[in-house]
């Protein structure tokens, strides 16, 4: 499978990576509800075997669940893919999250990721949020220390602003950007992404689906029917109004789709890679059966006439 390098680092990675949000599974405050650790590992496994290379994951997925999920699917493999998680998100006993980036905080973060992922050196360490705002130097300062202590490879930001990237810089170059972006969410293509492009910021964008609307598989019954503890029942995208013009969008992605054998879902993913800022999406996929609807978005080519169907639905009033 094709890869792009990553920013300035060494890291070539595939258009599409792993993303393990989901399979942190239930009892925290950003949960997709239950989910079975098997489902997660088939899907992992099944995804490797079609060529992906990198997974991206965070601490506070599942409350560090998440990351022991990755740890267990990965053990004993001869050739390990590529390994990106995040910090900046602590929580307690009680599974209170809190924002923290404080040095002492990073620092304790990143030898809990490193046990949890049974590892001595994270691929890709990345701050999760810019939160609290005053702190990020100092954050940026520890990620710094401790790639030149080896115990990650290469930094990077994610959810910032083109003014957060622009302060942290000052201290340190950014490997890359982890942004939201999607055809429901494309906020960042106007500043975000140009930015990250002309410092040479790899950018992995995350959410290229809107969690699952433009799978292809959300009907308007089911997303008004989340389970009482997944996330997504809070996003303003699965509610109305704008539920009904998201649907519409599937349906013309669908459409679309038809003429390359494709998924709605691969069609919104290949979307968010014909950006030249971008380097890889992050696509969710929580039992195997799921690697099978999104995998082909890694070699679809959208013709110029896709795009140009897919411009006219976003222009639309």
């Amino acid at each position: 499978m094709q890869t792009k390098q990553l920013g300035n680092s060494d890291l070539h990675i595939t258009p599409m990576g792993i993303g393990a949000w989901a399979m942190g599974g239930p009892g925290w405050a950003f949960s997709w509800s239950s989910q079975d650790d098997n489902d997660s590992i088939a899907a992992i496994h099944k995804a490797l075997d079609h060529g992906l290379n990198w997974i991206d994951t965070a601490a506070v997925y599942g409350l560090g669940h998440s990351e022991e999920v990755v740890a267990q699917a990965l053990e004993g493999m001869a050739k390990k893919p590529y390994v990106f998680t995040k910090c900046a998100r602590v929580w307690n006993e009680k599974g209170e999250i809190g924002k923290v980036l404080k040095a002492d905080s990073v620092r304790r973060e990143c030898e809990a990721s490193l046990r949890r992922l049974k590892t001595d050196c994270i691929d890709l360490y990345q701050m999760h949020w810019p939160e609290p705002d005053e702190d990020i130097e100092e954050g940026w300062e520890t990620m710094n220390r401790l790639r030149d202590e080896g115990k990650v490879r290469w930094i990077g930001v994610s959810n910032y602003s083109v003014s957060q990237m622009k302060r942290v810089a000052a201290l340190g170059a950014i490997t890359s950007l982890q942004p939201p972006f999607s055809l429901v969410s494309p906020e960042v293509e106007r500043e975000i992404l140009p930015h990250a492009l002309a410092n040479n910021i790899g950018v992995i964008v995350y959410s290229p689906m809107k969690a699952g609307l433009l799978s292809g598989a959300m009907t308007r019954e089911r997303a008004l029917n989340l389970p009482a503890d997944d996330w997504r029942r809070r996003n303003p995208a699965f509610q109305e109004p704008a539920l009904t013009r998201n649907l519409e969008l599937v349906d013309l992605l669908r459409d679309i789709g038809k003429a390359h054998g494709r998924t709605p879902g691969e069609v919104a993913i290949a979307w968010t890679l014909t950006n030249p800022a971008v380097t890889g999406a992050i696509v969710g996929m929580r039992n195997a059966a799921q690697v099978d609807g999104v995998i082909g978005a890694a070699s679809l080519k959208l013709t110029a006439d896709d795009v140009a169907r897919i411009e006219a639905f976003r222009n639309q009033a």
